[in-house]
This record gives structure tokens, C-alpha cells and sequence, in this order.
């Protein structure tokens, strides 16, 4: 088990290598020319020569590239173009507006569609499944904006029981904060939802055909014991592999939810930050993600084994 977590924690390194230099080169394809958001006036050629000089814009990109990675070797990801601000500080505030109400997604996702997956497989062909099944296949059909848009009309226009925009930190009032983070959870899980739960009827289906369920129910167990004891630990692993994939698919996503419900979160600060043309916030937030994202794919892998332990051989 050790050699296997080394190994895989070793693969993470050159995965964050390439996301760094993909995310350095295709921001410098990107038109558009940092040192003029700096200077704002593009009559005065000098200024923009010394700013490009000052943070380096001038030099080859290779060159560009080695500094950067050097710096953020040592946890400085260098300073915004914007407002001055370190871009270190900038990614963890938002960084938590993001990670609550991914993790608030990912949990109700999980928990429903888990749920929803057991039961259409129990009662495979019957309305129940059938029920599942279309509901599954309509989250995904529907975009995750247009939930939103749809929620704020229903819920904060019509009833008013919620609000629309704003949001409330948990440490300062908790109930509040729930308040606001009903409608952006509730539209950023469907999509969730929908693929984990056929996925999960597919892989339960496929456990409940095996002989070893056919000896629990032969050996007298309840249909609730063979559920929850036999199908669901072997039918869960593919699921958990999916839910590290989404987690990277949420944190993208939540950039378009954060807009529409004006969240302070990641995804908000790099749709501005990439119309400001600040190449150092945009670099620092990618590359975040791009940890994020690899971090919870290694949990993942490590957590394979408690579900499956044919893995840890």
C-alpha cells in the first residue's frame, strides 16, 4: 500500500509540470498586451518600455517561464497586475467561497445520486427506475445556468423565499449563508447528480447479478443488508472515480454560477481577471485548480483500495 501511494504521488509531479507550462504559453497567445492595463496610455511609448521591462515582458518566454515556476516553487505566485494585491492572497479568499460551494455540490450530489443509483437497480424495469433514469437524463440535458436562471426566477422572484445575489460567510451567521448558497448548490449539483446516478444503476446492476449476492439473499439476509453490505462497497468504486473527474468540472463550472449569483468565489475573479488581461492572478488561479484537481484525483486513487481491495494487489 505504501509503495502504491508513493507511486501515485510521484505521478502528480509531471501532471502539475505540464498544467503550469500550458497555462503560461496559451495566456501569451492570448491578444491583448498586459503593460497597457498598467500604464493606460498608449501614447507614451517609454512608459510601456519600462513596465515590459519591469515585470519582465520583454524577455523570451522560456526565460519568463523559469522565473515564474521558480517563484511559485516557493509559494509566490507573484503580484496582480489589477489592484497591486499578492495573487497568493487573492486565490485562498476566494478560494473558499469556491471549495464550499463545490464541496456543498459534490456532497448533495453524492448522497442523491447514490441513493437514486441503488434504488433504480433494485427495482430495475419498474417505474421507480424508470423515473430515475429520466430524471438523470434530463439534469444532464439542461445547462447548469439556465437551472439558475430558472431558480431565481421561481424562488427568488415569485415566492421570494431566497435571495437572489450576495453572499454570507458561514463564521458570521451560518443560517443566512445557507440562504444564499441553496439556489447556486442546488443548480451546480444537477449535472452531478445525473451522470453519478446512472452510473451507479449501471455498476449495481452489474454487482446484483453476481453469486456472491445470490448467496446473502440465500443465506437469509434482508434486501436492505445485501444493499448497503455487498452492492453498494463494490458497486461505488466507479462512482468515486467520476466524482474526483467532476470535481475539476465543478471548479470550472462554478465561474459561470458565481456570475449569474455574484459569489465572491474563484471562478468570478478569473472571468475578470481574464478581461483585465492579468496574466499573473489568471496563472495563479489555473494552476490552483490544477493542484486541486490532481490532489483530489490522488485521494481518489488512495481511497480505491477501501472499495476495491483486489486494487492494493
Amino acid at each position: 500500500m505504501l509503495r502504491y501511494s508513493l507511486r501515485r504521488l510521484l505521478l502528480t509531479l509531471p501532471t502539475l509540470f505540464v498544467a503550469s507550462l500550458l497555462v503560461f504559453l496559451l495566456l501569451r497567445v492570448v491578444p491583448g498586451d498586459p503593460a497597457l492595463l498598467i500604464v493606460g496610455d498608449i501614447q507614451n511609448p517609454e512608459a510601456l518600455e519600462q513596465v515590459r521591462k519591469e515585470f519582465g515582458f520583454d524577455r523570451p518566454l522560456w526565460e519568463q517561464y523559469i522565473a515564474w515556476a521558480a517563484d511559485v516553487a516557493t509559494l509566490d505566485l507573484g503580484t496582480s497586475l489589477a489592484n497591486g494585491q499578492p495573487v497568493l492572497d487573492l486565490v485562498v479568499s476566494r478560494f473558499r467561497v469556491t471549495a464550499l460551494l463545490v464541496v456543498l455540490a459534490v456532497a448533495l450530489a453524492g448522497v442523491v445520486a447514490v441513493v437514486a443509483g441503488l434504488v433504480a437497480a433494485w427495482r430495475r424495469n419498474t417505474w421507480i427506475d424508470y423515473t430515475v433514469v429520466t430524471v438523470a437524463i434530463a439534469s444532464l440535458s439542461v445547462p447548469s445556468f439556465w437551472v439558475a436562471l430558472l431558480l431565481i426566477l421561481l424562488f427568488g422572484v415569485k415566492l421570494q423565499w431566497l435571495p437572489t445575489v450576495g453572499y454570507v460567510s458561514p463564521l458570521d451567521d451560518p443560517v443566512q449563508a445557507l440562504r444564499f448558497l441553496v439556489m447556486p448548490v442546488t443548480a451546480l449539483s444537477l449535472v452531478v447528480i445525473g451522470q453519478v446516478a446512472r452510473l451507479m444503476r449501471a455498476s449495481a446492476i452489474e454487482v446484483l447479478g453476481q453469486d456472491y449476492v445470490v448467496h446473502a439473499r440465500a443465506k437469509g439476509l434482508s434486501e436492505r443488508a445485501v444493499l448497503w453490505r455487498h452492492v453498494f462497497p463494490n458497486s461505488f468504486a466507479p462512482a468515486l472515480t467520476v466524482f474526483g473527474m467532476l470535481v475539476g468540472t465543478l471548479l470550472g463550472g462554478a465561474a459561470v454560477i458565481e456570475t449569474i449569483f455574484t459569489l465572491p468565489g474563484l471562478g468570478r475573479l478569473l472571468v475578470d481577471s481574464i478581461y483585465a488581461r492579468d496574466y499573473p492572478v489568471v496563472q495563479g488561479i489555473v494552476l490552483a485548480v490544477a493542484f486541486v484537481y490532481v490532489l483530489v484525483n490522488l485521494t481518489v486513487d488512495l481511497l480505491y483500495p477501501v472499495f476495491d481491495p483486489r486494487v492494493r494487489l
